[in-house]
C-alpha cells in the first residue's frame, strides 16, 4: 500500500536524508494480526507524529520498528540498513531509542541508578548536567526511588535516560498521557529543543493539540494501516477530518 497523503506528499526537510523507511509492515501478537501494511518514513531532524484512536496500531508500530514484536514482515530500513529481522538490542546499538508508554522505570532503583543503567550506544549522548538543565526536577530527586516519583517525574526520567545513550533517533510513546498541563508544556519544550539540536523523533500521541506544537508531519493510523498523512502547515485544513478520525 503506498503512503497516503492529502493533495501532495510533504517535501523532505531541507538537508534531511531519510532516516527511517517502513514499507508494508505487518505484525502479529501470537495469532492476532495487528498491523496490516504500515507505510511511512521519517527524515533526519524531523518530529513525525502517529495519530489515531486507542488500539489503532500506533504503539505496535513503534514496537515493531524496535524489534520488540518478533513476528513481523515487510521492510524496515534505518539509515539505509535493513533492520526488518534484527533483534531489539542490535537495533538499539544502531542509535534507536524507545521510550515506552508505561515508562519502564525500575522502582527499586533511585533516579541516578535509573539514569546510568542503559548502555552507551554512541558518542554524543547528553551528560547528566545537560539532562538536569532539561529536567531540573531530576537533580533534586537523584536519591529518590522510582516508586516515590510523581507521574511527571517518571516521564522525565524515562526520556532522560535514553538521552544519555547517544541515540539520535527517539521513539516516544504517549509522553504526555495523564500528566499535568505544566509538565506537558515542559515536555513540549524539551522535544522542541531536542529537534533544534538535531535529534530525529517519532512520536505517538493522541493529543493532537500538543502534537501540533512540536510536529513537522503527521500520519493517521487506523485498524493497523496508515490512512492519511499531512504536514503541520496543512493541519488547519485537515481539522474536520482529524475530528472524524480521532472521534473528538
Amino acid at each position: 500500500m503506498p503512503e497516503v497523503m492529502t493533495a501532495a506528499k510533504p517535501a523532505a526537510k531541507a538537508g534531511g536524508a531519510q532516516v527511517l523507511s517502513v514499507k508494508d509492515l505487518q505484525a502479529w501478537y501470537g495469532e492476532s494480526h495487528i498491523l496490516h501494511g504500515i507505510n511511512f518514513h521519517v527524515n533526519e531532524g524531523e518530529v513525525v507524529t502517529l495519530l489515531g484512536r486507542n488500539g489503532a496500531g500506533k504503539t505496535s508500530t513503534l514496537k515493531s520498528v524496535m524489534g520488540i514484536i518478533g513476528k513481523r514482515t515487510g521492510t524496515i530500513q534505518f539509515n539505509g540498513k535493513d533492520i526488518s529481522r534484527a533483534s531489539s538490542d542490535s537495533i538499539a546499538r544502531l542509535g534507536v531509542a524507545f521510550c515506552p508508554e508505561e515508562r519502564g522505570i525500575f522502582a527499586s532503583l533511585d533516579v541516578r541508578e535509573n539514569l546510568l543503567l542503559p548502555p552507551i550506544v554512541a558518542s554524543g549522548g547528553l551528560s547528566l548536567d545537560q539532562i538536569f538543565e532539561l529536567f531540573p526536577n531530576l537533580k533534586d530527586r537523584l536519591g529518590s526511588q522510582g516508586t516515590k516519583l510523581s507521574g511527571g517525574e517518571q516521564q522525565m526520567l524515562a526520556i532522560a535516560r535514553i538521552l544519555r545513550t547517544g541515540a539520535r533517533f527517539l521513539m516516544l510513546d504517549e509522553p504526555t498521557e495523564g500528566l499535568a498541563p505544566v509538565i506537558i508544556q515542559q515536555i513540549g519544550h524539551t522535544i522542541a529543543r531536542l529537534k533544534k539540536e538535531g535529534f530525529t523523533i517519532l512520536l505517538v500521541e493522541q493529543n493532537f493539540r500538543f502534537a501540533s506544537t512540536v510536529a513537522d508531519r503527521y500520519y493517521v493510523v487506523e485498524h493497523g494501516k496508515v490512512i492519511d498523512g499531512f504536514a503541520n502547515s496543512e493541519l488547519e485544513a485537515n481539522m474536520d477530518k482529524l475530528h472524524t478520525y480521532l472521534g473528538v
